[in-house]
């Protein structure tokens, strides 16, 4: 039998690494996340021994990012999305546009062309999916009315990030890319176009998965097997992810989150989530190991200030942003806090479009360098973040 298995090597290396460092991480009162990015790093290219692959890590990552977007649309209904639209649809586009424009501010500062500032500020603007949801699980908050804010938020942030990765090869051009510029038809056209497909997979969710999707778990309850369920429960996860993106455009998070918003309205949707859970589990670890096999350490070395520069844009920029948004729709203290922890960080989309930028010749090594660096970084802030929050909050609570 061949033993060179990039796939198999892949998971176990990064599973194997992730345990030993998570358990340290724990042991040292760290949260585990700490030891999955150490991991990561370990078994990335940056560094000497085992490497893992860096093709195929990423995509494992998608997994994760997919199951766990789908166990959270199972807890959200379409009412509870339609109850937070006046501040999640606002506030992540005020948001979004700070920390794009701290992001254009520190790239003028270096020196740097505008277009290059532009995709770099869009890249600090957008959280983690995946990061964001395991913090609200973690601390019991998803199922909160400031969690469905959090999460109303994130999906608006996506949506931004899907329009936002169709619109920039348009822009190119005109942003100093490689590209002709095009005209104002063919822009108007590519942003119909785009809005026009977002718009077909809700209504096709909504109208006919709305009644398919639930009709069929009830069909395979009925015949007893657990297995076929199971089967069938990632199935739907991941055929409507994958058919969202092949079809529609749309990002394998948002396509997942409408199938387990969907799945919801099935008696047996919280059977669909506990079955879910090991495999979330286990890839969005995958997805954490990723993320650290992304970062070259020399950028800690070489670029220190403006690395600090820019973990302050995610971290405090985009946490004081979401904050003052929410604070002027006469939410509590405790919420605002809340949503400012759960915004400061960056991730997978900002990988996304950091490395469509590259493609684009609108975004320098340097500038990618940053982000991915930044992002880890702000990941390992994070729980602290949502500690600060919390304990503010009940310092908040006892004053009062």
């Amino acid at each position: 039998m061949p033993h060179d298995t990039p796939l198999i090597t892949t998971i176990v290396g990064g599973l194997v690494f992730a345990f030993a460092l998570g358990a340290l991480a724990l042991r040292l009162r760290l949260p585990p996340l700490v030891g999955y990015l150490c991991a990561g790093i370990l078994v990335g290219p940056f560094t000497p021994g085992f490497q893992a692959d860096t093709a195929l890590a990423p995509e494992l990552a998608e997994l994760g990012v997919i199951l766990l977007m789908f166990g959270v649309g199972q807890h959200f209904s379409i009412k509870d999305l339609m109850a937070v639209k006046t501040i999640a649809v606002p506030g992540a586009l005020v948001q979004i546009t700070v920390a794009t424009l701290l992001g254009v501010g520190l790239s003028h500062f270096l020196g740097w062309p505008l277009g290059e500032g532009v995709v770099f500020g869009l890249a600090l603007s957008v959280a983690s999916t995946v990061v964001l949801l395991r913090a609200l699980e973690e601390y019991g908050w998803l199922d909160s009315e400031d969690g469905k804010v959090a999460v109303g938020w994130l999906v608006v942030e996506d949506l931004v990030m899907v329009l936002t990765l169709v619109l920039l090869p348009a822009f190119a051009g005109a942003l100093g890319g490689g590209q002709a510029a095009p005209s104002w038809g063919q822009l108007g056209w590519t942003l119909a176009l785009t809005v026009a497909k977002v718009a077909a997979f809700v209504a096709l969710m909504l109208i006919v998965g709305r009644r398919f999707i639930p009709w069929m778990l009830e069909l395979i309850v009925h015949t007893g097997s657990r297995e076929l369920f199971r089967l069938g429960v990632l199935a739907t996860a991941l055929g409507v992810a994958y058919g969202a993106t092949q079809l529609f455009q749309i990002s394998f998070a948002l396509g997942a989150f409408f199938a387990g918003m969907v799945m919801a309205e099935s008696p047996f949707s919280h059977r669909a989530a506990e079955e879910s859970l090991p495999l979330r589990e286990a890839f969005a670890v995958l997805f954490f190991v990723s993320v650290g096999m992304l970062l070259n350490p020399e950028v800690l070395l070489k670029d220190t200030a403006v690395l600090l520069a820019t973990v302050l844009i995610i971290v405090v920029g985009k946490s004081a942003a979401a904050y003052g948004i929410v604070r002027l729709f006469r939410r509590s203290h405790h919420t605002s806090l809340r949503i400012a922890a759960s915004l400061s960080q960056i991730g997978e989309f900002s990988f996304i479009l950091a490395g469509l930028g590259m493609s684009l010749g609108l975004l320098s090594a340097r500038g990618q360098a940053l982000i991915l660096a930044g992002s880890i970084v702000s990941i390992l802030f994070n729980p602290m973040m949502f500690a600060l929050a919390e304990r503010y909050s009940r310092r908040a609570e006892a004053a009062a």
